[in-house]
């Protein structure tokens, strides 16, 4: 990265160049803080490679029309220094993020979805439609995945019966399909993703996930990020009908069935936050 920094952004030639800590590290990219003010993202796998184009493209569009600060890249960087894909650097947002496994801030919740509800008005013109398979799209497309895994699943104790897992997972599957307008969706509205300062939501990062399609994903935060009363306070201020409800427990469910086969010896943290999304989705729909 300072490399990369040296050779493509001599206006930050001067800054110091530091690795964030593991526990800030997501799944696809690798951290560095570049001075005080700039953070840079760094795709760590292919399937990330994508969002420096997607990020400097849409963003900006979006950000006009958001409550909260949004990571506009400030500059795009080329592949170099044996780094081999195209990278960003955005403005470093001072905050904390809520706690990991679960987070009962009623008001929080309530700026998180006033933050979905402004990204659900933009208007999707032109916007890049979710293909299938990927969270907006047709929750059918997900099934493969989750039954291929609940075998795997079945060897492990993981704090919850498979088979309650798996007729949680049917319920959301008999969930009416999105049959309106598409809408503009983060995708990935995880705890790790939202930036806030003295309590209230003061940006939210990461838009890997962003696209055109069923806003059910961004229902599903009401599992992912709260607990409790904030769980019931996100889920009526965000205003969607019982049938999005169940595609965003599906949406809750799949990745975090697949997450914890996936994360079990890698990443140990997503694999515990998938344990508990389903012990959530099971309790939901029991």
């Amino acid at each position: 990265m300072r490399r990369l920094v040296a050779a493509q952004c001599p206006q930050w030639a001067d800054l110091p160049v530091t690795p964030l800590p593991d526990e800030w590290e997501g799944t696809d990219h690798v951290l560095f803080r570049i001075g005080n003010e700039l953070v840079a993202r760094m795709p760590k796998i292919a399937s990330a490679v994508d969002q420096a184009d997607s990020d400097a493209r849409w963003l900006p569009l979006l950000a006009a029309h958001l409550p909260v600060r949004i990571p506009v890249p400030l500059q795009v960087g080329e592949p170099g220094a044996g780094y081999p894909w195209r990278w960003t650097v955005v403005p470093w947002v001072v905050g904390n993020t809520p706690p990991r496994l679960g987070c009962d801030d009623v008001r929080l919740a309530r700026d998180v979805a006033a933050f979905v509800r402004a990204l659900h008005g933009v208007d999707p013109a032109g916007g890049p439609l979710k293909p299938p398979g990927s969270r907006g799209s047709a929750l059918l497309h997900a099934d493969e995945g989750v039954r291929r895994v609940l075998p795997r699943l079945a060897e492990h104790d993981d704090g919850f019966d498979v088979t309650a897992a798996e007729a949680a997972w049917d319920a959301c599957l008999a969930a009416p399909d999105w049959d309106r307008d598409p809408v503009w969706i983060h995708g990935d509205l995880q705890p790790g993703n939202l930036i806030t300062d003295r309590g209230r939501l003061a940006a939210v990062i990461d838009f890997g996930a962003l696209g055109v399609g069923d806003p059910a994903p961004d229902v599903a935060p009401a599992l992912w990020t709260f607990t409790g009363a904030a769980r019931k306070a996100y889920r009526e201020a965000i205003e969607y009908d019982d049938a999005t409800w169940r595609r965003a427990c599906g949406w809750a469910l799949a990745p975090s069935l697949t997450g914890i086969d996936y994360y079990r010896h890698t990443f140990p943290r997503m694999a515990e936050h998938g344990r508990r999304m389903v012990r959530a989705v099971i309790a939901e729909l029991a």
